[in-house]
Parts: structure tokens; sequence; C-alpha cells
């Protein structure tokens, strides 16, 4: 399909590394990287939103198209409404939100959002799963695990390790996990832009504020998530100088090769 729009926020103020939209990788802007990603993908449109004057300038200048927002957003999610109101988009437009510090992202996984929501009319959002291997991921808080119903809806999304093995955890957490039962979110999502327009005008949910996961305001509303499932892990993205650095030999090694 192509007929969806990719929206890339990129924010010069990041906590951990301020100005990151524009660390140069292999010659380049980190956002152009993400930007030529977003242009292997099937979208109709690719727009970086920003509320910085030095990002759009860049990505002026390397062709992008660029919409200035606020700069008192609460999330990304915020940006992306605004951005959907500012372009007019119809309701039923698919806007699939690729962060600016994922510069390896696959465009296939793009891709793959926007056909997985285009296929379930009921949906209001769709993201992705990877499986989960080992131990230390599905009981480390700071990896959000979801169980899905069985059309690949999701149930729930938690920082606990979730689904709990009730007859093998009775007495201790386990050594090795012996299925693929546990799944891993992967922060890719796309949305019905009426549904954005609706998403913003909502209180933050309880669960939402428990667990510090804003997809669960969607969940607490009754609108439906379809979950994709991804066979192998995907490349990280960049929040620290060691993702940085990460990033910058993964390109330098491709090179050489």
């Amino acid at each position: 399909m192509s007929d969806f729009v990719v929206v890339i926020p990129a924010r010069f103020g990041s906590s951990r590394l301020p100005g990151k939209p524009l660390m140069e990788i292999d010659g380049l802007p980190m956002v152009q990287h993400v930007w030529l990603r977003a242009r292997e993908s099937s979208a109709a449109r690719i727009v970086i939103a920003t509320d910085d004057a030095r990002i759009e300038q860049a990505a002026r200048g390397f062709g992008a198209e660029v919409v200035m927002t606020r700069d008192d957003h609460h999330s990304g999610t915020d940006r992306l409404a605004e951005v959907g109101a500012k372009l007019a988009l119809p309701d039923e437009t698919i806007v699939v939100n690729v962060q600016g510090d994922e510069p390896l992202l696959p465009a296939a996984v793009i891709d793959l959002v926007a056909e997985r929501l285009a296929a379930d009319e009921r949906a209001s959002v769709s993201t992705l799963a990877e499986p989960i291997h080992d131990v230390d991921t599905l009981f480390n808080p700071n990896v959000v695990k979801v169980v899905t119903d069985l059309s690949g809806r999701a149930l729930y999304f938690s920082r606990a390790p979730i689904p709990w093995d009730r007859n093998a955890w009775k007495t201790q957490p386990p050594t090795l996990l012996e299925t693929d039962a546990w799944l891993r979110h992967v922060g890719l999502y796309a949305y019905r832009a009426g549904f954005l327009s609706d998403y913003v005008n909502w209180p933050p949910a309880p669960l939402e504020q428990l667990e510090q996961l804003e997809q669960l305001r969607a969940l607490q509303h009754g609108h439906l998530i379809q979950v994709a499932t991804v066979s192998s892990s995907l490349p990280g993205g960049v929040d620290t100088l060691e993702d940085l650095e990460r990033v910058r030999q993964h390109f330098s090694q491709r090179e050489k090769a």
C-alpha cells in the first residue's frame, strides 16, 4: 500500500543526547538517515515534525517536507496529532510515527504496521512485537511486554513479565524460557488520523499512569490495537553516545563490506 503518511518527530532538546537529530552519521545528520529509510517504504508522503529551526533548516536542505510544531508537547503522539491537524488529514488516513533517532529502522516494518492497520477496519492503532528468548529481558521493567488475542489485537501492555506461568513459576523465577509465549513490544506505531485527534483530548488513564505506558490510554478507552510480530530483533535507536557510536560503526562496516 502507498496511501499512508510517515511523520518523523525530531526534537533538538533530548534530555540524554541534546541535538541528536543533527549528529553526523556517515557524513549525514541522523534525521536524514531516518528520512532515507522512510523513503524506502511505500509511504505516499513523508513529513519531518520539529519545533527547532536548526532541524527545520537541515531537513529542508536535503529536500524533506517539514511541519513546525509547538515546543510544549508532552509526548510524540501529541506532536503527531498537531501535524495531522495542520495537514488536514482525513480521519481514515494512516499515519506511521517513525522516531527521528531510528537510522537503522528497516523500511519493511514501516510498511508492515501500515498494512496491519489497514487490514483491520475496527482497529485504531497498530504496532510491533518480537519474541523474548531470555529471562533477564522478560523480567526487566524497562522492557515493555504485550499479550494479544487470537486475531493479533493487544489485550494488555505491561512492564511486568506477562503472561505469568503459574505452574512453572510457583516458587521462583525461571532460569530459561522454553516457548515463544512472551513478546517484547517494539515502539513503532501506525494510527488513524481521526484517532489521534481524539486521543489528545483524553486525560491520562489510570493504567497509563501506573505503568507509564501511554498506549494503555487507547485500550482503556476501548480502542483496538493490532500487533504484528516480527521474527528477528530490530536494530535499536540512538539514546546515548554509546548507541551513536554503535550506529556509526554499523555504517562504517557496511562500507567496508
